[in-house]
């Protein structure tokens, strides 16, 4: 009983969420109302006792109740009734200050070329900055909040759109047109002192201490094979003189048996 009352609970956010406040969660749906199913489960986790929301649930909505308030069509997710959802309409009497968020890794670009829209169609600005600060961390979980002068933007040719009492929808901001944090100083790259030949030369010797080189040009002072196989038969025939004296000396007899 306790899990059909958490469902039927789930619906109405869902409900309210989709077909009457979107903007009241960031939300901007399409032209058919349908919103991207991965969006609407980050609107609900940030709801307390939700973060446990899957698409799963979503599904069992449709098989438990008998007139599902939402329609899943895909990765897209409506609600079945519309009628109160608010029109994208020109913006009349614009605040002065507009926000949104950006990825801090796109942050360097945005400030060069201007802001263009990047997962919706337009670019989505809050007149609550606490709003345009919970659109940005479901992009990046540390954004970078801009702050837009929505008069300057109007007077060089921006047009805005109403998106409901706090939303607005614009195709892109020129870069003059919004305010933003500096930059991070980058940390200068680290410069190798440059070495001489001859400064090279003597590390190379003092990391050479204690051994000893070998001149591969210096001229060979052992002998040959040819020299070594040369001696020892002038060894062996000097040997074998010797030996053949001794056995002529053997051979013949002493004088008093002559």
């Amino acid at each position: 009983m306790s899990q059909l009352r958490s469902l039927i609970q789930l619906s109405k956010l869902i409900a309210y969420a989709l077909g009457r406040k979107p903007d009241e969660f960031g939300l901007v749906p399409d032209a058919d109302g349908f919103i991207k199913i991965k969006e609407l489960l980050k609107v609900i986790h940030e709801e307390d006792g939700l973060k446990y929301v899957r698409r799963a649930h979503l599904e069992e909505i449709l098989i438990t109740q008998p007139n599902p308030p939402i329609e899943i069509k895909g990765n897209l997710i409506r609600a079945t009734y519309r009628d109160k959802l608010p029109q994208y309409t020109p913006a009349q009497d614009l605040p002065k200050l507009l926000y949104t968020c950006v990825r801090r890794r796109a942050y360097p670009i945005v400030l060069e070329k201007g802001l263009f829209p990047t997962t919706y169609y337009r670019v989505i600005l809050s007149s609550d900055r606490d709003l345009a600060e919970r659109i940005g961390k479901r992009i990046d979980p540390m954004p970078v909040l801009l702050t837009v002068q929505a008069d300057k933007s109007a007077q060089a040719g921006t047009m805005f759109y109403s998106a409901g009492d706090t939303l607005f929808l614009t195709e892109s901001i020129h870069k003059d047109c919004f305010t933003g944090p500096p930059l991070p100083k980058q940390k200068p790259a680290a410069i190798k002192p440059e070495t001489s030949p001859e400064t090279s030369r003597g590390y190379e010797l003092r990391k050479l201490a204690g051994s000893y080189l070998i001149d591969l040009n210096a001229k060979k002072e052992h002998p040959t094979a040819a020299g070594r196989k040369k001696k020892s038969k002038d060894i062996m025939w000097a040997k074998d003189t010797k030996g053949a004296k001794r056995r002529k000396l053997k051979k013949q007899p002493p004088p008093w048996r002559q």
